[in-house]
């Protein structure tokens, strides 16, 4: 956790010190087998990077998430239905970025890596209750159970188009697909009622469970340009 609390940290001084650009952008989640999520404002900043040459940059940044809920695989059983809701978690990129530019439009093409860490997590027992109950093939299924949560690693891609209505300001939509997970094994027990109605009590021990962080990421901005518009990429901050 404090590894990832110094990278944003790092890049909220990064933006200060070298963006050109800078603006607003909302920017929202929406997971696989999960709920649609919202950013934290103003904790997201994103496109803090270094131009390698006019068309290459390395980019970076971090966003605070609330996640509403987001789906655990590689239990016993899978389900559909999101087992953590809700959390918070702090997602950091690392992007090589492609940019094609003609006049006032800009295409970027992207591709990398992030890490993310997930806190303040709490079980939906509605949604673990009804999976065991499928399961078990159960009238009545109710949980206990407790779980360890750590940092998280995947890849992703995607793209971003900025049309500059004027020389200085540009709108801008963005979309990423992300496909990480991170560890979050759960042991408990189960009580519950079984098709011949016989009341059961079973301990279950899901250690090679993972919190899926895969789906879509969508943002829509407005970038404020420094002046340079059409003179190379400037290094840009959201």
């Amino acid at each position: 956790m404090k590894k990832l609390l110094s990278i944003a940290l790092f890049c909220l001084l990064a933006a200060e010190a070298e963006a050109q650009d800078f603006g607003l952008s909302f920017s929202y989640f929406i997971p696989k087998n999960g709920y649609f999520s919202t950013p934290i404002s103003p904790f997201s900043i994103r496109g803090v990077g270094v131009n390698l040459n006019r068309f290459i940059s390395l980019e970076t940044g971090a966003s605070l998430y609330r996640m509403s809920g987001l789906n655990v695989k590689d239990m016993a059983f899978e389900t559909k239905d999101p087992i953590v809701a809700p959390n918070f978690t702090l997602m950091v990129p690392g992007e090589l970025v492609i940019s094609l530019k003609s006049g006032r439009v800009e295409f970027d093409m992207k591709g990398g890596g992030f890490a993310f860490l997930p806190f303040g997590n709490r079980l939906d027992y509605g949604n673990l209750d009804k999976g065991i109950r499928a399961y078990k093939n159960w009238r009545v299924a109710n949980a206990s159970a407790d779980f360890e949560s750590t940092v998280g690693y995947g890849w992703m891609t995607g793209a971003e188009l900025t049309v500059y209505v004027t020389d200085q300001v540009g709108i801008s939509l963005e979309t990423n697909y992300l496909a990480g997970a991170a560890k979050f094994p759960i042991k408990g027990s189960y009580t519950g009622v079984d098709s011949n109605n016989e009341v059961l009590t079973e301990s279950f021990d899901y250690t090679d469970a993972k919190m899926d962080m895969t789906g879509l990421e969508f943002s829509i901005g407005v970038i404020i340009s420094s002046g340079n518009s059409g003179k190379g990429k400037p290094k840009r901050r959201r």
